[in-house]
């Protein structure tokens, strides 16, 4: 390493207790990119002002794998003496402009953050800590600044954040007049296409849009174009949020980390959530589109208007702006089903997470580095906490506070107390006890009893929260519990009603009922909280038949078959009738939205079967487990064979592929009764589904319901001759392998696949598809031999050393060790030990396995 080049930083916990305000601001950032795949120089410009809030004057500037060329203050060259992470400097206590030239290797860069290739094409990605890979810069989020980029390259097209200032032959110039951190940068330039579009806003300045691609994918933007304006539009009609620039760009990324990115006026997307053609995606493929379109754009003021002080307070702008994507596609789609499939998530993913050795607050108070507490947890229960704010306050007080929130601190880096602090002024509220959510790790649990004496419903609420790492005593939170009271007849007769829980038990009650009703308890899942209720079969069927809260009427499906499922494992228990039977009237209501009707028949998933039983003090047995489910499915095709073949006909689409919620919800229906019919006719209607399909939803149920029944080979190489020039495609191809892989044949099928000359293993959407879905196959993955926790390990090692972002959060995959046998634990503490003794293990990972292991 030459001599004036920085290195990565080492591992050093930061904490938000420590957290002290920049020496130094930033008037305006000039830079100049000449670009190279080996050797791109960046021109800094940079006028710095002391920060008459800060405690000191010590001059200091991030700086990761940069080569120094020279640097000067007010035009006077200087020798800053580089350290671990970035150089420090004397320098004038007073207004001075600091320029430095710094070399950087993008072609080299395959961790892809900072300024790095994809095929060919330059882009960046620096959120959170990217910036300081480009050039040396204060690389924080309360250091806010315009920026003007001047991008030299004989490629087509170059673009930046903000409007177009010049362009010549070789060379844009890009001016962005609102003041941004380093992390909302974005530099794009290589031989793209543009779909184009446009918007005229409220106050009726008109907006040039543009979503940029390679030449062979245009035929696939439409439709993000129209997902933006959808976006825009809605953004204003609901929150009275217009844009602020002249265009607005979206540029489809290949080899990308993440979903993508909401760099100001320049979005970068992964093509994965940007791209979709009917052949090519499915109907969650464009809902997915849409809703990430909408979440980066709706970022450009609940996250770059107003972003966060520090890294500690990230799910400020991303659980509002999640909450704020899952209003848009509800409003647009409908929000009974949008509903049910966030809490799908939420319990797969974020549940998981607070149930285990990596749980962690909203808001943590400490990290070694930021890129792991992209989470669940920041996202989703993030978004879960603001919902419940809205819930509590009601509709027109949350809009209220937020027009506060957007008037109060627009242009600056803000915090969760002030966030907080806007609610409390706009209606009086006293918001000191729902803070702890922001504070506290972990699901609560919330336990339910019942009386009935005399007309009057008494409901006894009990809340407790398991401990997590670093919290051992926790303080009862503000839950609110939304309640809905139906009579035997299923007549609603208390409408839903939301009970503020706020000691650890509280009492409620419902008088002048004429009969005992039946409590529909957390209604539209008002909480993130787990519900501890003792039900019978037959209230549940009751509810699943009755509930007007269509959260509620699937969720107690789920319930009755959580119970069918432990009962089957701990039991070798038969199905209980009463269950079969509630399936079969569910999915035969054809009064029932068809999407909803797909949700019930779709079973818990095999690892939240083992998290129920060993909540219920038992050890799960994946084999058992995946076996119990498989029996199921089959009860379930056995006891409606008549009735699916109905279902499915009238399923049938004879109209013109649209993504629409009508039609979706048809194709949902369609293809979760073919895999019930998949296992009474072999897989002979699915092959036929396969072979007439003109749609990728259809083309991918069917082989999925082939793959699940054991056939399937000819038709899975058929799919892979004729999409093998799309790699969106194929990674669903990859990714249906492993997840539908016979658990005592998975680790012949990883072995086979990443043997493949087209398992590209460092890029992150082909090694997610294949590593990644590998959690959706729990009883493959826990083989009693912890072979495949061996090659999970290998090939998590080696991508580290290439992509740490990638590698540490499929680590993860490790995270339930200590909930399974003592011979599974012992194997797989053993691959987490092997990772962390790895040589050179990146910070990203160690930090990951080191809170594995406690």
């Amino acid at each position: 390493m030459p001599a004036n080049q920085t290195s990565v930083v080492q591992p050093q916990k930061i904490y938000l207790a420590d957290y002290t305000p920049p020496t130094y601001l930033v008037e305006h950032v000039d830079l100049t990119f000449r670009l190279a795949p080996k050797n791109t120089r960046v021109l800094a410009r940079i006028r710095f002002v002391p920060n008459p809030a800060a405690t000191s004057r010590d001059f200091f500037l991030h700086g990761e794998l940069l080569t120094l060329i020279n640097a000067s203050i007010d035009g006077t060259p200087v020798t800053p003496t580089l350290v671990e992470g970035g150089l420090s400097c004397d320098v004038p206590d007073a207004p001075f402009t600091w320029e430095s030239e710094v070399e950087i290797a993008p072609i080299e860069n395959t961790a892809l953050d900072g300024l790095y290739m994809s095929d060919g094409m330059y882009c960046t990605q620096c959120e959170a800590e990217g910036f300081r890979r480009i050039t040396y810069y204060p690389d924080r989020p309360d250091v806010m600044a315009p920026f003007t980029v001047r991008i030299e390259s004989d490629l087509p097209v170059l673009l930046s954040n903000g409007n177009p200032a010049d362009r010549g032959a070789d060379f844009a110039v890009w001016h962005d007049p609102w003041p941004k951190p380093s992390y909302l940068f974005a530099l794009v330039a290589g031989n793209l296409v543009a779909k184009r579009g446009s918007f005229d806003t409220m106050s009726g300045k008109h907006v040039d849009l543009a979503v940029w691609t390679r030449p062979a994918d245009a035929a696939k933007a439409d439709f993000a174009v129209g997902a933006l304006q959808r976006a825009m539009k809605w953004d204003e009609d609901v929150y009275g949020r217009e844009y602020d620039l002249d265009v607005f760009n979206i540029v489809a990324v290949s080899d990308f980390n993440s979903g993508a990115m909401e760099n100001k006026g320049l979005n970068i997307f992964n093509t994965a959530a940007v791209l979709a053609s009917p052949d090519t995606a499915t109907d969650l493929d464009y809902e997915r589109v849409e809703g990430v379109i909408a979440h980066e754009y709706f970022h450009n003021w609940t996250g770059n208007r107003i972003t966060c002080r520090d890294w500690f307070q990230l799910s400020l702008k991303e659980g509002l702006t999640v909450f704020r994507d899952q209003q848009f596609t509800g409003d647009l789609h409908g929000h009974a089903t949008k509903r049910i499939r966030d809490v799908i998530k939420l319990r797969a993913r974020q549940f998981r997470e607070d149930n285990g050795p990596l749980a962690h607050n909203v808001r943590p108070e400490s990290f070694v580095e930021i890129s792991n507490f992209y989470t669940g947890t920041i996202y989703e229960k993030g978004a879960e906490v603001i919902r419940m704010l809205r819930t509590l306050v009601g509709p027109e007080a949350y809009a209220k506070a937020l027009d506060l929130y957007f008037a109060r601190h627009d242009g600056q880096a803000a915090t969760i107390e002030d966030w907080l602090q806007v609610f409390v002024d706009a209606t009086g509220r006293d918001l000191t006890q729902f803070k702890r959510w922001y504070s506290q790790a972990g699901t609560p649990r919330v336990a339910v009893t019942e009386d009935y004496t005399d007309g009057t419903l008494t409901l006894t609420l009990r809340q407790t929260t398991p401990p997590t790492p670093g919290q051992t005593d926790k303080q009862p939170l503000v839950i609110p519990v939304a309640v809905g009271l139906l009579n035997p007849n299923g007549d609603e007769v208390v409408p839903t009603t939301v009970l503020e829980l706020t000691g650890a038990e509280q009492t409620f009650t419902f008088s002048g009922l004429a009969s005992r009703p039946v409590a529909s308890v957390l209604r539209g899942f008002s909480a993130p909280v787990i519900l501890q209720r003792e039900q019978s079969a037959e209230e549940l069927a009751f509810l699943m038949a009755h509930d007007t809260d269509s959260f509620v009427r699937w969720d107690s499906g789920r319930a009755l078959a959580c119970q069918v499922l432990v009962s089957m494992v701990r039991d070798h228990a038969a199905p209980l009738p009463a269950y079969l039977d509630a399936i079969a009237a569910t999915l035969a209501d054809e009064t029932l939205d068809p999407a909803l009707r797909a949700f019930v028949l779709d079973l818990p998933s095999e690892e939240s079967t083992a998290q129920t039983l060993f909540d219920l003090g038992a050890t799960p047995e994946p084999d058992a487990i995946h076996d119990a489910h498989e029996a199921l499915k089959n009860h379930l095709a056995e006891h409606m064979v008549t009735l699916l073949p109905q279902v499915y006909a009238a399923c049938q689409i004879n109209e013109a592929y649209t993504p629409d919620a009508a039609q979706a919800g048809k194709r949902a229906l369609a293809n979760a009764v073919l895999n019930l019919i998949s296992r009474n006719d072999g897989g002979a209607t699915a092959e036929m589904q396969f072979t007439a399909s003109n749609n990728m939803t259809l083309s991918l149920g069917a082989l999925h319901s082939l793959l699940d029944v054991g056939q399937g080979r000819a038709e899975l190489a058929a799919f892979a001759q004729r999409w093998a020039d799309d790699r969106l495609v194929i990674d669903k191809w990859f990714s249906l392998q492993v997840s539908l892989a016979a658990p005592r044949r998975l680790l012949a099928v990883l072995t086979d696949l990443t043997g493949l000359e087209s398992f590209d293993w460092k890029n992150p959407n082909r090694f997610r598809a294949v590593f990644g879905a590998i959690t959706s196959n729990p009883a493959g993955f826990h083989q009693a031999d912890g072979s495949v926790y061996r090659l999970m390990a290998d090939w998590l090692i080696r991508l580290d050393s290439a992509n740490p972002w990638t590698a540490s959060r499929l680590s993860a995959a490790f995270d339930g060790w200590r909930r399974y046998d003592k011979a599974r634990q012992g194997l797989m503490r053993a691959q987490i030990e092997r990772i962390a003794k790895t040589p050179a293990i990146s910070r990203e990972m160690a930090e990951m396995v080191g809170r594995m292991l406690g």
